[in-house]
């Protein structure tokens, strides 16, 4: 099967379904990345790096068809937020938890969790700041982060509700 086959196919799946890959890709980044911090050491250890990384930008990509609807320029600007590094992690969370917020497909809670995460993620800009509030910081943004995405693994997204706030897009525009 062709990558243009593959890419077609993908883009016609449904938003639930986006969602789901979405959660996934971000455990999977996650559980890869915290094991092979604690358990591989030399070169394995960047591997493992890079495959955590590959699977948070493509969950990156996938959040932002999900969330493109709620407002284009916002969803593009917190996918440049992810792909600008760690040191943006903050400002990624701070966009994406409103446009959690603003959706009408997840419940709004998860916005102000995302928001929270990135403020977890924003002590990282201080190497004495992370040492002061470590381990609190990374449970903060896990705290944030773990419930959004784990949402989209279980349940995806209402996708009645998608439709219909994507359709007020296009009208819009």
């Amino acid at each position: 099967m062709s990558a243009a086959v593959m890419m077609q196919r993908f883009a016609e799946a449904s938003p639930r379904l986006k969602a789901r890959i979405a959660g996934l890709l971000y455990f999977l980044s996650l559980l890869t990345a915290g094991l092979t911090e604690k358990l591989v050491h030399g070169r394995l250890n960047y591997v493992g790096g890079y495959v955590a990384n590959a699977g948070m930008a493509a969950m990156t990509l996938i959040c932002y068809d999900i969330f493109r609807p709620v407002n284009r320029s916002l969803s593009l600007l917190a996918v440049f937020f992810a792909f600008a590094g760690l040191t943006f992690e903050a400002l990624r969370l701070q966009p994406q938890g409103y446009l959690i917020f603003r959706s009408t497909f997840l419940p709004r809670i998860l916005g102000p969790l995302m928001a929270f995460a990135g403020l977890g993620w924003l002590t990282y800009l201080s190497n004495p700041l992370v040492k002061h509030l470590s381990p609190y910081n990374l449970i903060s943004g896990l705290l944030g982060e773990i419930p959004v995405f784990f949402w989209f693994l279980v349940v995806g997204v209402n996708v009645q509700r998608w439709k219909g706030q994507a359709s007020a897009t296009v009208t819009r525009n």
